[in-house]
């Protein structure tokens, strides 16, 4: 049965922020807001719950999980950043965009992308969002909490703990999100490619 915090959107209780950071060190999937929709978030390096993560969202080793940081330096030692890379994100971070970059060595081989080795990244503006990752103080694994056979995501913290109170350990209700996913940019080309229109204006990739 899940647990179920209701967390301050703007001034997170340290707490229940230290509480839901413990959740996730023991293995446990979480359901957070983010500045774009809800994401279902499980500690990087723990091959159970990131397994049980694809599961719930019903995707395989090709889709691209995404690693939520804290900021642009975290991002550098888990992708590849050249300065013309680095320019675009220092604009666009944070912010609702997730961007696929080349993956370093630091990130587990079973989380980039099989053929590309590629992963997706982003920097969260969510203030709840944020209090998770410092306290954690390492990036967060996630996914859009989108549901399989659903069309779109989850927005409301108390559907979410209908549908999923037996499959993850804890949902943040930190009030309603958007109903947009991130907007996805590959970076891995020459040229910045959308992969996925959602909230962010991709114009601040020159799109």
């Amino acid at each position: 049965m899940s647990q179920f915090f209701q967390i301050h959107p703007e001034n997170p209780q340290l707490r229940l922020i230290k509480q839901a950071v413990q959740i996730i060190h023991g293995g446990g999937i979480v359901a957070l807001p983010t500045d774009s929709c809800y994401a279902l978030v499980c500690q990087l390096d723990n091959k159970a719950a990131v397994d049980r993560l694809r599961r719930i969202r019903g995707v395989d080793d090709k889709h691209h999980l995404t690693l939520l940081c804290r900021d642009l330096s975290e991002i550098a030692q888990y992708a590849r950043v050249d300065n013309r890379q680095y320019r675009m994100l220092k604009s666009a971070t944070p912010g609702p965009f997730t961007v696929i970059l080349e993956a370093t060595k630091e990130v587990p081989r079973r989380l980039s992308h099989p053929s590309r080795k590629t992963i997706g990244l982003r920097v969260p503006e969510n203030a709840i969002a944020c209090a998770v990752l410092e306290e954690l103080g390492q990036p967060l694994l996630g996914t859009t909490l989108i549901l399989p056979d659903d069309e779109h995501p989850l927005t409301d913290p108390e559907e979410v703990r209908d549908r999923l109170e037996r499959q993850i350990e804890l949902v943040i209700d930190g009030g309603a999100c958007s109903l947009e996913p991130t907007t996805v940019i590959d970076l891995t080309e020459e040229e910045p490619q959308l992969i996925r229109q959602g909230r962010g204006d991709p114009a601040v990739f020159g799109l």
